[in-house]
């Protein structure tokens, strides 16, 4: 007992004498970087960024200080805030295997998720094995063949709201999108990846969306903040206290589903379905490099659900919002979208320029996910388009272990790139835009570590407002606030969890 008594002292010894060389060193040499002194010795910024308006702050330090911000975390750890385009291109781009996520962020992943393509880091290898295992079921082609099932979803979303209407005798309710959003994303996300139906857009809410809700949409505690603050130096803390067990619980329920999932989809091995899941085992069979035992099979499942639930729900209750407030787009995107028929995939691509407008003008001003987190795995120079302030130099030397954000908010705002009206929600810059395409979005990342899905999601998202739109018109009584869960979700403000009630008209 004395020995593990005098290990366990030495070990703590170790840690802290770590701790403090690596604070020392990073305060040295990031000396040169301007930002905001710090508000707590104890929390740094990461209590005022927790409690304030989502992405406020970065904002504010961007205009302040420029491209590249110094911040304090908890306990003097110092974190990068950049917006630098070309130290974003060479982050996500050429360097993107040298500032793997950082290890708390990994660590969540792991516990919620397993092992599957959001976790992987290391050689570009080991991350290329899982994309190649994963890439053909979220491939162009896979969202072509599934664009029917968007439309079979919103047909149903459709059929239940005009059955709402027809119980409170009224052409003109109050509809909660939020709710019926994340319906629609997980029947959608379990219709077309996994061959199950959640049968949500018939029945009642089923209980993994409750449950992926209790985790992540909920108003602020201080038990949050403590993890929120604490995962980046202590990753070990995402496994203490009620969070904790509410983690275990959700990768409990995930795991038991995808198993049924991935047993059903095994014995039944249709050659022909074009569901993501089916794509998946037959590609994985099809090439041995790539071969994933059940568990890696299920972690990649438990991350496929995860991706389509969130942010594809944030992202249309955020575009619906929009719509409610700019009635005028909203007639013309109706009117536009109007033709007889459901437009294919190709169609909902490049037939619809209002459409297409409106939901990348979403996509610039709401992005679902706020900060884009790496981590250097080693010392190394970052370029930079312009020095930073008083420094001279176009390169930036990163010490081994800094957390850079990459403040997808601030990067999508930056008035060089996208004029004097940057914060205003205008569709119609986007119509205009000669060269400028959807590649300057960081909503879903760029480079080989962008999101395999986003084909898959647009799709999904326009195949939804072309079929509401033609049947209901909406507008917004209420004063509504971005708020921070997992992703940035909209509220009335001042209520807790996301709310989104809007004024649902019936126009046929």
């Amino acid at each position: 007992m004395l020995y593990i008594y005098h290990f366990s002292i030495a070990f703590a010894f170790v840690y802290i004498l770590r701790f403090f060389q690596q604070r020392f060193s990073s305060l040295f040499a990031l000396r040169h970087v301007p930002g905001p002194k710090s508000s707590s010795w104890v929390w740094g910024e990461e209590k005022v960024l927790y409690y304030n308006t989502p992405g406020a702050l970065y904002l504010d330090w961007h205009r302040t200080y420029g491209n590249v911000v110094k911040f304090t975390g908890a306990f003097g750890h110092q974190l990068l805030s950049v917006t630098d385009p070309h130290a974003i291109s060479f982050i996500l781009g050429e360097g993107a295997y040298q500032f793997p996520k950082p290890k708390g962020v990994r660590a969540w992943f792991r516990m919620l998720l397993g092992e599957g393509i959001l976790w992987v880091e290391g050689s570009k290898e080991a991350h290329e094995k899982q994309r190649r295992s994963v890439g053909p079921a979220l491939s162009v082609q896979s969202a072509r063949n599934l664009t029917p099932v968007f439309y079979e979803n919103a047909a149903k979303m459709v059929s239940q709201w005009h059955k709402l209407f027809d119980a409170q005798h009224s052409d003109e309710i109050v509809i909660e999108i939020t709710n019926w959003a994340g319906r629609f994303a997980l029947d959608t996300v379990g219709r077309a990846t996994l061959s199950y139906d959640f049968d949500c857009l018939r029945g009642q809410p089923h209980a993994l969306a409750e449950t992926l809700d209790g985790l992540t949409n909920h108003e602020k505690s201080l038990t949050s903040f403590y993890m929120k603050a604490l995962f980046w130096l202590l990753p070990s803390i995402l496994h203490l206290g009620k969070k904790g067990q509410m983690i275990r619980k959700t990768r409990k329920e995930l795991g038991d589903l995808a198993t049924d999932i991935l047993k059903d989809a095994e014995a039944v091995s249709d050659p022909n379905s074009k569901t993501l899941m089916s794509l998946m085992l037959r590609a994985d069979k099809a090439t041995a490099a790539v071969c994933m035992d059940d568990e890696q099979v299920a972690a990649q499942m438990r991350t496929i659900i995860s991706a389509g639930y969130e942010p594809v729900s944030a992202t249309i209750a955020w575009l619906f919002f929009e719509l409610s407030m700019s009635p005028e787009w909203q007639q013309a995107i109706r009117e536009e979208v109007s033709t007889a028929g459901d437009p294919t995939f190709d169609e909902l691509n490049n037939a619809y320029p209002l459409l297409d407008a409106f939901f990348l003008e979403t996509l610039r001003l709401h992005p679902p996910v706020l900060e884009n987190h790496h981590e250097a795995a080693e010392t190394i120079s970052i370029p930079l388009s312009e020095p930073v302030a008083g420094s001279g130099d176009l390169h930036l030397v990163v010490p081994k272990g800094t957390i850079i954000s990459l403040p997808v908010n601030v990067i999508q705002k930056d008035k060089s790139t996208w004029g004097f009206d940057a914060d205003d929600f205008r569709p119609e810059r986007w119509l205009h835009r000669g060269t400028r395409t959807s590649r300057e979005l960081l909503a879903f990342s760029v480079g080989p570590r962008g999101c395999l899905g986003r084909n898959f999601a647009a799709a999904e998202i326009k195949a939804l407002t072309v079929t509401l739109l033609r049947h209901f018109a909406f507008s917004c009584p209420h004063e509504i606030e971005a708020f921070q869960s997992f992703v940035i979700r909209p509220r009335v403000k001042g209520e807790g969890s996301s709310s989104l009630p809007l004024t649902v008209r019936r126009t046929l």
